[in-house]
């Protein structure tokens, strides 16, 4: 079962829930037991490895950051 994040109507906090994703509705709040909760849009990273054991800056294309490649320009800052 995945993590997600949700946001809770009645007392405004958020919270990270292990919940099946077709069966969230009606997951009460850990906070105030309310089940006004509504799912976030989460983020998510991954990386991989190159050859050699380095970790890759651009993971779904190869190219690096200092190159303008596919991490917006230098936006990830991960060279």
């Amino acid at each position: 079962m995945p993590i997600y994040e949700f946001h809770c109507k009645n007392c405004g906090k958020d919270s990270e829930l292990l919940v099946r994703s077709s069966d969230w509705k009606g997951t009460e709040c850990p906070a105030c037991k309310s089940t006004q909760l509504v799912k976030k849009l989460s983020v998510f990273s991954a990386s991989t490895k190159e050859s050699g054991g380095v970790p890759s800056a651009c993971a779904p294309c190869g190219q690096h950051v200092h190159s303008g490649g596919c991490c917006g320009g230098g936006a990830c800052g991960l060279n």
